[in-house]
């Protein structure tokens, strides 16, 4: 199947789910879910795979065993290409549009102090500092898990004290609902933005890496 793009139906799926997340709304809508998100994303997925690797679909179902919020189904659909545990690109289908993004999601405690480590250090961080200036000038949105104040035994006056306060480090971009994404240049947004957070993930992967494994 080729990608053709998010019709309509997608994103007003998603908007009657929001107000009606129940079983019976998705028995009686499943229909629209997997023609009109699903197997898309899939066909997005395979397009993608030759120049990013294999992607996870994620399933619809929330996982509700902790949760307060007994919502059964995700208001999203998402899909994740990992590079190392915890970082890669995603992108998300959901009633606002699309989501591009990439990088580092997981925080171990050893995973934060490898980042800060490398972010501290001359070359790793003067190297990081550039890749995310870059990407803002490109018009992604810098975030992540931050600190409200500074790591302990950071001076204040660090050079890359903002960059230091993350635990977790991303980039994305939000592509508004509309007649733009229903077609195949679709394709063509969400390769440009991997593309241009590539090198993010590559610097996490180098100085970051997966959580070490329990024990």
């Amino acid at each position: 199947m080729a990608f053709e793009g998010f019709p309509a139906q997608a994103f007003t799926f998603y908007e009657r789910l929001e107000t009606d997340n129940t079983r019976d709304f998705w028995n009686a809508n499943k229909h629209e879910y997997q023609q009109y998100v699903r197997e898309p994303m899939i066909a997005l997925a395979d397009e993608l795979e030759d120049e990013f690797g294999p992607a996870t679909v994620f399933r619809p179902n929330r996982d509700i065993r902790f949760s307060p919020d007994k919502s059964p189904y995700k208001t999203y659909q998402g899909m994740f290409i990992e590079r190392v545990p915890g970082t890669g690109l995603y992108a998300q289908v959901s009633a606002d549009g699309i989501l591009v993004s990439g990088g580092f999601h997981s925080h171990s405690p050893d995973q934060v102090e490898r980042y800060r480590l490398a972010v501290d250090a001359a070359s790793s961080g003067t190297a990081l500092a550039a890749i995310v200036a870059g990407l803002g000038e490109q018009g992604l949105s810098v975030g992540g898990d931050q600190l409200k104040t500074r790591p302990r035994g950071v001076q204040p006056d660090h050079p890359r004290i903002e960059l230091l306060r993350y635990r977790s480090l991303t980039a994305s971009r939000d592509w508004p609902a509309g007649p733009d994404l229903a077609g195949r240049s679709v394709l063509d947004l969400i390769r440009r933005d991997w593309q241009r957070l590539i090198p993010l993930c590559d610097w996490l992967a180098k100085y970051v890496g997966a959580p070490q494994s329990p024990g």
